[in-house]
C-alpha cells in the first residue's frame, strides 16, 4: 500500500462536574481558544485511557508496556525460562539492556527513561539466550557483555510492533535505530463553549468522634468545571500500514483505535465525581489528502443557553460541510454514530446531510473496517 491514508475521528462527548486531568495545583487543565477559558483534557492523559483500554479487548500479552524497567522484566522472563536463580538472570538481563545502547537511569536497574516495547517482542529476546542461559551465567562480566554482541537484540525491538507501540510510535533519543513513528496524532480535547473553574468544599467526620466531639476530621477542596467536550484525532494508514507490515494488522489496529478511543475515559478523581459517560457523537472521516482538525467550528464558543452538545453537533455538520465544499477535498469515507435525534429533528438532519445515515457504533466500525480492507487490497 503506497497511497497516503487518513482516518479522522471526531468526537462529542458531554462529561459532568469532573476534574478528568488535573494540572499542577491539581485544578482541571483549561486552555484559552477564541478568546475564552475552556475546559482542557489533554492528548497525554486520552492516549494513555485509549492504552489501558486496549486490555478489554485483547490479551495484554499482545501489547505494549511502557517502563524503566525492562531490566526487570527481562530477568523474571529469563528466571522462569530457564529456572535460573533471580541473580544470574539479572546479570544477563542486564548485559541484554546493555547491549541496546538505551542509556542506565539513575536507580540500579532502570532505564534513563520509559521505554514503550511489546511484551512478545520481551519474550523474542528471553527466547535468544534460553537455551545457553546456564552458560552465559558462569561468564564473568567482560566475557558475557561479548557473548551477547553476538545476539540480535535490537533486532527484536525493531519488529512484531504490537499495535499499540504501532499506534502511538516510540521515541529513543540516543539509539534512533528503535524509534518507531507515531500512526497517530491525538488533539487536546477542549469545550465547545466557555468554562469556570469551580471548587468542591468537603469535610470528612470521624467515624469515631465521641457524643461531645464536633468539627470534621478533615476539611478539603477539589476543583471541577463540567463540559461538552470536542475530541479529535486522526490515524496515518500508510505509516501504520508500515510499522505492522501486515495488512490485517493494519485495520484490525484502527478499529481498536477508534473502539477504544471512544470509550476510554480518563479516569482523574473518578471515585469523588462519577464522570464515566459516552460519547453523543462519533463521526469517522477517511481522506487522500490530509488530516482536518474541525475545531475551528468552537473558535465562537457555544452560548450556554442553546442547549450545548446540540448545538455543538449543527456547528461541527456546518464547519465539515463548508471545509469540503470550500476547499473541494471529498472524502473517501464517512459515518457517523449520534444520540442526537431522529427523522425530522433538525440537528439529526443537519448531521445526516453533512455525514450521512445514523449508524450504531458497531455498523460504523464495520463500514470503516470494509472500506479499508478494500484499500489495503488495492481494489
Amino acid at each position: 500500500m503506497n497511497d497516503r491514508l487518513y482516518i479522522d475521528v471526531h468526537i462529542l462527548q458531554t462529561v459532568p462536574p469532573a476534574n478528568l486531568n488535573r494540572d499542577d495545583n491539581g485544578n482541571p487543565k483549561e486552555a484559552y481558544f477564541g478568546g475564552k477559558r475552556r475546559s482542557r483534557v489533554s492528548s497525554q492523559a486520552w492516549k494513555r485511557a485509549t492504552r489501558i483500554h486496549f486490555a478489554e479487548s485483547r490479551d495484554p500479552q499482545d501489547l505494549g508496556t511502557r517502563t524503566k524497567r525492562i531490566a526487570a522484566q527481562l530477568t523474571n522472563g529469563i528466571a522462569a525460562s530457564t529456572g535460573l536463580p533471580a541473580e544470574d538472570a539479572g546479570r544477563i538481563a542486564d548485559a541484554l539492556v546493555k547491549e541496546t545502547g538505551i542509556s542506565a537511569g539513575k536507580k540500579e536497574g532502570d532505564t534513563a527513561y520509559l521505554l514503550f516495547y511489546g511484551r512478545r517482542q520481551l519474550d523474542g529476546i528471553v527466547d535468544l539466550v534460553a537455551g545457553s542461559a546456564a552458560e552465559l551465567a558462569a561468564l564473568d562480566a567482560k566475557a558475557l557483555a561479548e557473548a551477547v554482541k553476538a545476539l540480535p537484540v535490537k533486532e527484536q525491538l525493531q519488529s512484531g510492533h504490537p499495535a499499540d507501540v504501532a499506534l502511538f510510535g516510540r521515541m529513543v533519543a540516543d539509539v534512533p535505530g528503535l524509534n518507531v513513528d507515531a500512526a497517530t496524532q491525538v488533539a487536546h480535547a477542549i469545550s465547545t463553549h466557555a468554562t469556570e473553574l469551580e471548587f468542591d468544599y468537603y469535610t470528612a467526620v470521624d467515624d469515631e468522634n465521641t457524643a461531645g466531639e464536633t468539627g470534621a476530621g478533615m476539611i478539603g477542596t477539589i476543583g471541577f468545571n463540567s463540559a461538552t467536550l470536542y475530541r479529535y484525532a486522526t490515524i496515518g494508514l500508510h505509516q501504520l500500514r508500515d510499522n505492522l507490515g501486515d495488512d490485517k494488522a493494519t485495520v484490525d489496529a484502527v478499529d481498536l483505535f477508534v473502539d477504544s478511543f471512544a470509550r476510554s475515559m480518563p479516569t482523574g478523581y473518578g471515585n469523588s465525581f462519577a464522570h464515566r459517560t459516552r460519547p453523543s457523537l462519533v463521526a469517522v472521516v477517511v481522506r487522500a489528502d490530509q488530516p482536518v482538525n474541525l475545531v475551528s467550528a468552537y473558535e465562537n464558543p457555544v452560548p450556554a443557553s442553546h442547549g450545548i452538545v446540540a448545538e455543538s453537533a449543527r456547528r461541527l455538520a456546518a464547519e465539515f460541510t463548508t471545509a469540503t465544499e470550500q476547499w473541494g477535498d471529498t472524502p473517501l469515507y464517512v459515518g457517523i454514530c449520534h444520540t442526537l435525534g431522529t427523522g425530522t429533528d433538525e440537528t439529526a438532519q443537519e448531521l445526516t446531510e453533512a455525514f450521512g445515515t445514523n449508524r450504531t457504533f458497531t455498523e460504523l466500525r464495520d463500514g470503516l473496517s470494509a472500506t479499508l480492507t478494500e484499500r489495503v487490497n488495492g481494489n
